[in-house]
């Protein structure tokens, strides 16, 4: 009976083995000096599980503060992504603004002497009754409604409190990226594949006897 149980249990085992947790444990620890004589603009700085990690923010309907740590949830924007654990997702055009908001992220490295009107087109795709307003942040959501379709989002990801969600009185969303999970090798795959379907015959054969001993009696 635990040989059939083992069986039974094997396939639990290998979609553990696939399946990772999407909720995670994010700390804000700085910023990188820029501002606009109000707010702090990004790229900000934190952690994730320990790890450090570059944050975005594309809301100003909330806050943070040093050093606070907060339970989050992380929500991929590849086409057909399920957004409803982010802030915005309701919106019809979810979607293809936070994948203007990933493409405005991107530009940040290349021009770091904009960060202020970058920090202000990313605010104005969500808030813009709320968010400052420039020639400047307008001429970045006109590049990024025009260029975005070109992006791979496949690195990119939404950190959003975990829930209930609500528009105001909770941590700041932010956009991030994470590096990409490396696919195995051809042969590697080939190993792995030979070794579960040893195991399971192994298993199999052993259930057989089992249940076999069990008829004798």
């Amino acid at each position: 009976m635990k040989l059939r149980k083992a069986w039974l249990f094997l396939p639990v085992l290998l979609l553990a083995t696939a399946v990772h947790a999407d909720s995670v444990t994010m700390k804000f620890t700085g910023v990188n000096g820029a501002h606009d004589r109000h707010y702090y603009v990004s790229p900000y700085f934190g952690t994730m599980n320990g790890a450090p990690v570059t944050l975005f923010c594309v809301d100003l309907a909330n806050s943070v503060h040093f050093g606070q740590v907060w339970q989050a949830n992380l929500t991929t924007i590849t086409n057909g992504s399920n957004l409803s654990h982010t802030r915005y997702g309701s919106m019809s055009n979810a979607l293809a603004l936070y994948q203007q908001a990933a493409w405005l992220v991107a530009q940040f490295p290349s021009h770091p002497t904009d960060y202020v009107n970058l920090q202000y087109a990313l605010w104005n795709l969500f808030n813009p009754s709320r968010a400052p307003d420039t020639g400047g942040s307008n001429s970045w959501l006109a590049l990024a409604a025009a260029n975005y379709g070109s992006m791979n989002f496949q690195s990119f990801r939404v950190v959003t409190n975990v829930g209930p969600v609500r528009r105001t009185g909770q941590v700041q969303e932010f956009i991030t990226t994470v590096p990409a999970a490396p696919m195995p090798e051809p042969a590697t795959l080939a190993l792995f594949g030979t070794g579960l379907f040893g195991v399971a015959t192994v298993v199999r054969r052993q259930t057989r006897r089992a249940v076999g001993h069990g008829a004798k009696k």
